[in-house]
């Protein structure tokens, strides 16, 4: 399953070399999203794995980009537990500026991405909610009547 998300590059971490055999490289992005002209902030860690690490060298931390990953998940036994991890394992970042329209973009295709919480809030509607508030999906109202 391939997906695709941009946001802003918030976090770089260095290549880890895991075993002899395998190396990650993880980042962070920060993701905005508006509901109800409010927007809420999440984050997500993902990861390059092996040839793909040094793709992120070329963005700074700040910078706008678009993201193509696949989820990748492993299932595991210890000591009579089974536990699962998940892993967003990203194979393209380019900059989320640098092309015109967004064509095939997952966030629709004319749509641009909301905008992120600066404190200047720089189109941002009638944002008066904590920057860092997560509301879960209970407490949003977003039916249309």
């Amino acid at each position: 399953m391939s997906l695709e998300v941009t946001g802003k590059l918030l976090v770089k971490y260095d290549t880890q070399q895991v075993s002899e055999k395998f190396k990650k490289r993880e980042f962070v992005l920060e993701l905005a999203e508006e509901i109800n002209g409010n927007i809420y902030t999440n984050f997500a860690k993902m990861q390059l794995v092996q040839n793909k690490c040094d793709i992120i060298d070329r963005f700074k931390e700040g910078d706008s980009v678009r993201v193509s990953f696949n989820i990748k998940g492993n299932k595991w036994e210890r000591d009579g537990k089974v536990n699962y991890i998940t892993n967003l394992d990203a194979w393209r970042v380019e900059s989320a500026t640098a092309t015109p329209g967004n064509a095939g973009g997952s966030q629709g295709q004319g749509q641009s991405a909301p905008a992120y919480n600066n404190n200047n809030n720089q189109g941002g509607g009638n944002y008066n909610a904590t920057p860092n508030f997560n509301p879960s999906p209970e407490t949003i109202d977003d039916l249309p009547f």
